[in-house]
């Protein structure tokens, strides 16, 4: 019989299904770039032998010692952050006064620009927990130590 396929299902992970994990990242001297690259693929799930694009399969994050990253070559007074307040005119900010202000958003955007643009994004940004210094209160779901944003 042409055009029949009697073979392995696809598996298609079901909301739920797949029980989340919480690891802790510390981003003290860690690329920018890297950093945020790895964190992307655990919040979406693509870590995993299950991933499925339109289900959150992917596990919470927490990062400490946020305020320790850097930025490769001269970044710090080159790269700039733009946003539109509502009045006539874009408002920019270079990343080191971004840096000085709040120091979790450098990480938090570049992370979010690299997630996929729909409604789940949001759920998965929701899963990353951003601290300055060591101390977290997600002590209680136990996060495991994992190495991110090494070359």
């Amino acid at each position: 019989m042409a055009g029949t396929h009697y073979g392995t299902k696809t598996y298609i992970a079901k909301p739920g299904e797949i029980a989340e994990k919480w690891w802790l990242v510390d981003a003290a001297d860690k690329t920018v770039g890297r950093l945020a690259s790895d964190i992307a693929m655990v919040l979406m799930g693509k870590h995993r032998p299950t991933y499925t694009p339109h289900v959150l399969t992917g596990d919470a994050i927490v990062v400490i010692n946020c305020e320790k990253v850097h930025f490769s070559g001269r970044k710090w007074e080159q790269k700039t952050y733009a946003w539109f307040t509502g009045y006539t005119r874009q408002r920019t900010v270079t990343a080191a006064k971004r840096q000085a202000a709040n120091p979790d958003r450098i990480l938090r955007d570049a992370v979010r620009r690299m997630l996929p643009k729909n409604k789940l994004a949001t759920k998965m940004l929701a899963r990353l927990k951003i601290y300055s210094g060591t101390v977290h209160p997600h002590q209680a779901q136990q996060p495991e130590p994992r190495e991110m944003g090494v070359k």
